[in-house]
């Protein structure tokens, strides 16, 4: 940051739930509630932080149509026993919110807004409601549509062009079919993705930054699959398309529950924390590209939020890119030559962790900043793609 106006943001720390799948072990836990958990516990794990001197807490939340209603944040912030002087505020980016919240909370201290920030993302999928339109009239003779408000469009404006409504998995076939990306490619990518986050599981590489609910009896994340194989994978029918299609449950993010938090600061907030950061935040980038393409939105994101942190592919030490589909993920590190494919998800994606939309954002960027601990030093990136046709990207260094 060459401005001397702008200060120096820090992540001090980073937790998040295991992640719970669709209907599973956290299925029971309202999303406020999941969000106080992360708050609660990222706070404990600072003692010498009077939590007064939180100056406020952005989270993301992709939903917002349930339990999660009226400023999750905020809810958080009392549910957790913070003081309640402590601000919240929430903040909706479809399924980069969680980074989002980052991004912002990172702004307000780099910009003397703050010096002591929480910043994080929650999504109960299991938990999103069903939700009923407002008849234009008083009393209706016939049937009411109800929509789920669990993924993807609904009550869709009937002036939005109908390429830019397609299912999200219809937009990961699409990008498959632009870039030549076949089914055994994608299943590949998939077992992969749970291999490393099986690896990483067993050789304790998430002990730093994973929380368990202590009413729960869950531990790990809930959708890795050990026993995956190419053959298991391959015998998945396509759900997007019947006739030639490539994308299936296996080689796609599953539907998830779970929280994140990352505790931000400038220097006046690290002393008051007693404690080294994890990572800076040196820069970020968001970017719009076609709705249906919307799979590819992190590319010119991550170009982008790179030049501005002066870093180039090759000094990238570790890359978490959101796996919400294999072919989207391929589709994108197809257009970045010049990054050794090697770097990305180095502890498992998405497909095998899972993709609670409000959170992961805040898992990636909390999960990236751990690596870069680990590792000593290096340059970091956090990037997702977006429904509707966005994508974000943050750099981060040590």
């Amino acid at each position: 940051m060459t401005d001397p106006r702008v200060r120096d943001v820090y992540i001090v720390d980073a937790v998040r739930t295991p992640v719970g799948k669709y209907g599973g072990a956290l299925a029971a836990i309202r999303p406020d509630d999941l969000a106080a958990h992360v708050v609660k516990a990222l706070v404990d794990r600072t003692p010498d932080l009077d939590p007064a001197r939180i100056d406020d807490v952005c989270f993301g939340d992709a939903n917002g149509a349930g339990e999660d209603n009226r400023n999750v944040a905020r809810m958080a912030v009392l549910l957790a026993g913070l003081p309640v002087t402590v601000p919240g505020v929430t903040v909706n980016r479809l399924c980069g919110s969680g980074l989002e919240a980052v991004i912002q909370a990172a702004r307000a201290v780099a910009h003397g807004d703050a010096h002591i920030a929480v910043a994080g993302g929650v999504e109960s999928m299991s938990r999103a409601p069903y939700v009923l339109r407002k008849p234009e009239r008083a009393f209706p003779a016939g049937h009411q549509e109800m929509f789920s408000s669990t993924l993807g469009w609904r009550m869709v404006n009937p002036r939005m062009a109908p390429e830019w409504t397609v299912a999200l998995g219809e937009g990961a076939e699409l990008i498959a079919d632009q870039h030549g990306i076949t089914r055994e490619q994608q299943d590949v990518f998939a077992l992969a993705s749970h291999q490393k986050a099986v690896r990483a599981w067993q050789e304790g590489a998430y002990d730093a930054e994973v929380v368990p609910l202590p009413e729960v009896e869950l531990v790990r994340d809930e959708t890795i699959r050990e026993a995956s194989s190419l053959e298991s994978l391959s015998k998945l029918k396509p759900v997007f398309r019947t006739a030639g299609g490539t994308v299936t449950a296996g080689n796609s993010s599953p539907l998830n529950d779970g929280a994140a938090a990352l505790l931000l600061v400038d220097e006046e907030g690290l002393r008051a924390t007693g404690r080294e950061p994890l990572a800076r935040i040196r820069a970020s980038a968001v970017t719009g590209v076609e709705p249906q393409l919307f799979g590819l939105g992190p590319v010119e994101a991550v170009r982008r939020a790179l030049e501005r942190s002066g870093r180039g592919f090759d000094e990238v030490a570790t890359f978490e890119l959101n796996e919400a589909f294999a072919a989207q993920a391929l589709g994108c590190i197809g257009q970045w030559p010049e990054l050794d494919p090697a770097v990305v998800n180095p502890r498992g994606g998405a497909i095998a962790i899972g993709h609670p939309l409000g959170a992961s954002g805040a898992r990636l960027a909390g999960s990236v900043a751990h690596q870069l601990a680990a590792l000593g030093s290096g340059t970091g990136l956090a990037a997702l793609c977006i429904g509707v046709g966005q994508g974000l990207a943050l750099v981060l260094e040590r």
